[in-house]
């Protein structure tokens, strides 16, 4: 999974990977062909990976790391979430040491995340039935090398615009703005991603 397009090889020093990729297995993107790798891309990105796994571990993340997002990402989409220990005076754990408080599976070793996930492994869930029709531009998470609808600039202000430095829920933002539930968490996504909008325990968000 990339952060670009599948044709892009970032970095390039990975050229000789992605070409044993692209020949002996799948390189998938949703951006489309030639799309240069950004900062914004990357949580985008990693929603998709934690979708396509059984659980995600935090090995270190500070207070405000992308792996943070990437974690709640697989809560929301029902991943287990594991976070390795660090210590208290050191910045670089404090986010993983905070998802541990939070609930999060506690992990020193590769036999934790495997005990954890074995009932999952002997017994995997079916595979979804397959597409009756043609995927359309709907279907663009599940189309490789297909964009997801750009975030609307009205719609972003129309958000902001709601929010201030209280607290709301999101599915109140749902509601005033008249805008489905999808639509408002990518949004949302877009006004984290460049510093807007913060997260809050209860599905709350507010302006920074």
């Amino acid at each position: 999974m990339v952060a670009g397009g599948v044709d892009v090889v970032y970095p390039e020093e990975n050229r000789g990977l992605h070409e044993a990729l692209a020949r002996w297995g799948a390189i998938i993107a949703e951006l489309p062909l030639g799309t240069e790798p950004q900062a914004r891309h990357f949580p985008r990105r990693n929603r998709i990976i934690s979708g396509m796994a059984l659980g995600v571990v935090v090995v270190e993340a500070a207070a405000r790391s992308g792996s943070l997002i990437t974690a709640r990402f697989a809560l929301e989409q029902g991943r287990d979430v594991f976070a390795v220990p660090g210590s208290p005076l050191d910045p670089r754990c404090r986010g993983s040491n905070d998802l541990l408080r939070h609930g999060a599976i506690l992990t020193e070793n590769a036999e934790d995340v495997i005990s954890q996930l074995a009932p999952q492994l002997m017994h995997p869930a079916p595979p979804p039935p397959p597409l009756t029709s043609r995927p359309t531009a709907m279907d663009w998470p599940l189309v490789v090398g297909r964009a997801p609808p750009a975030a609307d600039d009205a719609a972003l202000e129309m958000i902001a615009e709601r929010l201030g430095p209280t607290p709301v829920a999101v599915d109140e933002l749902v509601r005033q703005c008249q805008l489905s539930a999808a639509a408002v968490a990518t949004l949302l996504l877009e006004l984290e991603l460049a510093g807007r909008v913060e997260r809050h325990p209860g599905n709350l968000v507010s302006l920074r």
